[in-house]
């Protein structure tokens, strides 16, 4: 009896949006769009893993798109979403740990966003969605991201008075330089005792640097797990597409991990000591050509005959 054929078509798909799915101008391009379509036609699952929370992802993706099977798995995998809005699980940071952290970032407060996950009836961010201390650091750090986002913004003083046991945030959010970042992370790691988990997204030609600041566990690969399980399906079919370090543990999940060329210097290295695909930048189609690269070896094996 010959042997089965291994699997080479991936049943799940999931793809970062900012520096890989989405173009510097802020869009998903046609040539992107054709590829995930090309993708569902063969019957792969399509999961966007973003940092970006639920709504303020679904302002590039609805131009892009989408399909009703799609999910969204944002806030750095704390939530999941289909297409369009319907809850698939949350994870929110509790309250002790919550307090802790405002407490202990006492250097760092005026980069500080805790990020809550409250949605109205029609499925769209309300005010306090975001709340922070200092809205004037924050602007200058990442200044369209604020402009985008200033009617959900509150100015809370001190931010533990956000704070509720009926209203806990799934993340937390630090900006600000490369260096300062880098002391933020140090100053946390050990510190918490577990009971976080730490992702920097790095763009150092902007000298700028997001530090995520999760629940214990949580994590885009943390999501996926729970994504594919839920599907009947593990990491043995899963292709992940990304360009950054807190796209590292959906990358290290994945059968087929591909790191986009515009990565940070450091997680390219990894890569390609891993024997990672390594792709041209985001801003060349970059997706698609991931895409179809897998589906075209995909074809070509099926095709072959085998002992």
């Amino acid at each position: 009896m010959s042997e089965e054929a291994p699997v080479t078509l991936p049943a799940m798909i999931a793809i970062d949006m900012d520096g890989t799915l989405v173009h510097p101008e802020g869009h998903v391009t046609a040539a992107n769009c054709k590829a995930l379509q090309r993708a569902r036609d063969a019957g792969s699952r399509i999961v966007i893993a973003t940092g970006r929370r639920h709504n303020y992802a679904m302002k590039v993706l609805r131009e892009a798109s989408m399909q009703l099977g799609d999910v969204v798995l944002s806030s750095n995998g704390a939530v999941a979403r289909t297409i369009e809005g319907t809850l698939l699980f949350r994870q929110t940071m509790p309250l002790d740990t919550s307090r802790w952290l405002c407490s202990r970032l006492q250097g760092y407060r005026n980069a500080l966003v805790l990020t809550f996950d409250v949605d109205n009836s029609i499925g769209s961010d309300e005010p306090g969605t975001l709340v922070l201390e200092d809205f004037d650091h924050v602007h200058r750090s990442i200044q369209r991201w604020v402009d985008s986002n200033a009617r959900y913004i509150q100015r809370v003083k001190p931010i533990e008075n956000a704070l509720r046991e009926w209203h806990l945030p799934i993340q937390a959010m630090l900006c600000g330089s490369v260096e300062r970042m880098l002391a933020a992370e140090a100053h946390l790691t050990g510190a918490h005792g577990g009971t976080l988990e730490l992702f920097r997204t790095e763009y150092p030609a902007r000298d700028l640097c997001i530090l995520d600041i999760m629940p214990a566990g949580v994590s885009k690969g943390s999501g996926l797990e729970t994504l594919l399980a839920r599907a009947g399906l593990t990491p043995s079919s899963l292709m992940c597409l990304g360009d950054n370090w807190n796209d590292l543990p959906m990358l290290e999940l994945a059968r087929w991990p591909v790191l986009m060329g515009n990565a940070p210097e450091a997680l390219l290295r990894l890569a390609y000591e891993r024997g990672w695909s390594v792709m041209p930048r985001h801003d060349r189609d970059a997706v698609a050509q991931a895409i179809h690269q897998r589906f075209d070896a995909a074809t070509a094996a099926l095709t072959e005959p085998h002992a």
